[in-house]
């Protein structure tokens, strides 16, 4: 699918932001390597068929900007921070488990500066940026501190707006406290939108995502994870043992494909399998 092809006004804005980042002054040298770099990443991208697939492909990409962290999920027209979602693509993103349970922990899904930035910007900004903004509170100032902390000490986002109010968000982030130069930021928007529009793809070609079945112990135990309670707590509130409840948690992970519990109960608060 081309981006002439999308629906609703999603290739207009699409190469409006093309056109932004094009032109952008960039040396020739720049210009060069960013071509070689970004089409190899566009000719790689053409034999996947799954979003996990194309992430991990982004992944790498952005590595080469010394970016090892990458975070994208979708938003409802009216959604004011990250709450179950049945329909679209599961949130993605390779951010430090201690980073992601802390995040939800501190419930600052409804304070993200991010978020809210990204609902007034059509183009991609710099967190730098954000902190420095007289618009923004010491709470949500706080969100970036904390980051810090856990490694994720400077970063970019990209808004994508689609169709019908559709919002989604990609951002990169780096272990350091160093500005994003022009031409990076204009490497990395591109790679988001190419992205964004595969995973359109994946989503329109294929329907909307499958949930996968649990079974309603499954279900209770990644419920109590995703509110931060351990495995020995889970299982003095649910009369199983440890080793029960570390089963149905593993269980889960492999239902949902992913690595961590943490990453099993965002997946499963997406899905709407879960509400907290």
């Amino acid at each position: 699918m081309t981006a002439v092809s999308q629906p609703g006004g999603l290739a207009t804005r699409v190469s409006d932001q093309f056109s932004f980042a094009s032109s952008m002054h960039l040396p020739k040298a720049a210009k060069e390597a960013f071509a070689v770099a970004f089409g190899r990443f566009l000719d790689q991208t053409d034999a996947v068929a799954q979003s996990e697939q194309l992430f991990d492909l982004l992944s790498a990409f952005a590595l080469n900007f010394d970016c090892p962290w990458i975070a994208y999920s979708s938003l409802t027209p009216d959604q004011r921070f990250f709450k179950p979602l049945r329909r679209g693509p599961a949130v993605m993103l390779n951010y430090p488990d201690e980073w992601q349970e802390r995040y939800f922990e501190m419930g600052y899904d409804r304070i993200d500066p991010i978020i809210k930035t990204s609902r007034k910007r059509a183009g991609p900004f710099r967190w730098s940026d954000v902190y420095k903004d007289t618009g923004t509170t010491e709470d949500e100032r706080r969100v970036f501190d904390e980051a810090a902390t856990f490694g994720l000490r400077s970063g970019i986002s990209v808004p994508l707006h689609g169709p019908h109010g559709s919002f989604a968000i990609m951002s990169f982030a780096q272990p350091w406290n160093r500005e994003f130069q022009n031409r990076t930021v204009t490497y990395l928007q591109l790679a988001a939108f190419h992205f964004h529009l595969r995973v359109a793809k994946f989503k329109s070609s294929s329907g909307f995502q499958e949930v996968p079945k649990l079974s309603p112990r499954e279900i209770e135990c990644i419920l109590w994870a995703a509110r931060g309670k351990s495995s020995w707590e889970i299982g003095k509130i649910l009369g199983i043992s440890v080793n029960t409840a570390n089963f149905h948690i593993k269980n889960v992970m492999q239902k949902l494909n992913v690595a961590s519990r943490t990453v099993a109960a965002i997946k499963a608060v997406h899905l709407g399998i879960i509400e907290l």
